[in-house]
């Protein structure tokens, strides 16, 4: 029996599987390394965040973003984003450093069984740990809203469908949502040649300014420092203070969680919407079926005057919403015995364990108890080594059947003393 079983192999999952080897757990990693950034993002679409703040977390801090630019003589610069294959490979290239092996399958069910839980990947197979690390990203969370919901694929899709967007050359294609996915397959749809327009129910679209310069007067830096979140004290709270901030009343953190940080599209992606893409804002879709092969969506107004159109496909690039529902590769009992905070999402203690002893959250699932960094690359920088000691604690102090072996906890303290 392992001492843990990573689940998802993405940032998250593998800057916990840097740091739980490191620490001297025998674990085993399951997932397809960057699957999200490899299989479910089309060619052209660039990172949101800074470089610097989308490092992989390992404890010496050895393979970072830039680190693996340099080696390929690319410099990772401030203001300027990162194509989604560079980060992909550069993912990879620190499984390969920092990770031990990655195997590939995906892991279908997981139950809780005498001494800890029992994974089934989807070929049949078994494997057991005393503990369980779930990094399965945004990709379980998708949401679609419910009008577009009872529509086959062949009318709707969700913008993490796509690995390409060939299909949709010489179409007509609607896309739901105002924040950045929404713009940015707006944007790579137009300059393939599909005729596209935004659907978004806010007044006005929102566009992130410019970063100031890495560099600048102190009384400007006082003022609003740079965060791995964007510029501004309230950022940077969010950012680089995750733990202090679930210290904070339920009610507001899943208040925060929800707003900050809301719909807005990057700097450089504005250019490249405003002249081609088609944008109805102050709308929302009321109704969707098919008509004549194609689909017609009637939308809604903020005063209530509706709008029609015909589209041969709707994106919804309506974001995530983790809950613990939602987390179908556990079994039901483990599942529904998992305590869920307003939210509906799990709830989990400071070391990232939830409820049910053993099992451990990562990734957007947490932002409602760590806040808004958990929605991005930035918090596995927290999360891996909290979560990590939080696995090493319930090893050691846990039931009898979960405590670490006394020789291995001396090795993993000696390794951590030598590191």
């Amino acid at each position: 029996m392992y001492d843990l079983l990573v689940v998802g192999a993405g940032p998250y999952g593998l800057s916990i599987a840097s740091h739980a080897a490191a620490a001297g757990l025998s674990l085993r990693v399951f997932g397809r390394p960057m699957a999200s950034w490899r299989d479910h993002m089309p060619p052209g679409m660039f990172l949101k965040s800074e470089p610097w703040a989308s490092n992989l977390s390992d404890p010496e801090g050895r393979w970072r973003l830039d680190a693996y630019c340099a080696e390929r003589g690319v410099r990772a610069r401030h203001g300027e984003p990162i194509p989604v294959e560079m980060f992909a490979s550069y993912g990879l290239w620190f499984a390969r450093h920092s990770v031990p092996e990655v195997d590939e399958r995906v892991v279908a069910h997981v139950r809780a069984c005498p001494g800890g839980f029992e994974a089934l990947t989807e070929d049949g197979t078994s494997v057991r740990a005393r503990t369980v690390a779930l990094a399965v990203g945004v990709l379980p969370f998708t949401e679609i809203p419910p009008v577009l919901r009872r529509l086959g694929a062949e009318f709707v899709s969700h913008s993490s469908d796509h690995a390409d967007l060939d299909r949709f050359r010489g179409r007509d294609v609607t896309v739901v949502g105002g924040g950045q996915a929404a713009l940015e397959t707006a944007a790579l749809l137009a300059e393939q040649g599909t005729r596209v327009r935004v659907v978004a129910r806010a007044e006005a679209l929102g566009w992130n300014d410019l970063p100031p310069a890495w560099e600048r007067p102190w009384w400007q830096a006082a003022r609003a420092p740079h965060s791995g979140l964007g510029c501004g004290w309230r950022n940077w709270f969010y950012a680089e203070r995750p733990g202090v901030f679930r210290r904070l009343p339920e009610p507001t953190r899943a208040r925060i969680a929800a707003s900050a940080l809301g719909p807005a599209g990057a700097w450089w992606i504005r250019d490249r919407v405003e002249p081609s893409v088609e944008v109805l804002l102050g709308r929302e879709v009321a109704e969707a079926y098919a008509s004549g092969g194609r689909l017609r969506l009637d939308t809604v107004g903020r005063t209530g005057e509706p709008m029609s159109l015909d589209t041969d496909h709707v994106v919804a690039a309506t974001g995530f919403r983790a809950s613990r529902e939602r987390l179908a590769l556990l079994a039901d009992e483990l599942r529904d015995g998992l305590a869920a905070s307003s939210d509906g999402s799990p709830r989990v203690g400071r070391e990232f364990e939830s409820s049910w002893p053993g099992l451990f959250m990562a990734g957007l699932v947490t932002a409602g108890g760590f806040g808004p960094a958990m929605r991005f690359v930035h918090g596995a920088s927290f999360t891996a080594p909290t979560l990590v000691r939080g696995v090493r604690r319930r090893l050691r102090n846990g039931p009898a059947q979960l405590r670490l072996p006394a020789a291995r906890e001396r090795r993993g303290a000696l390794g951590a003393a030598e590191r």
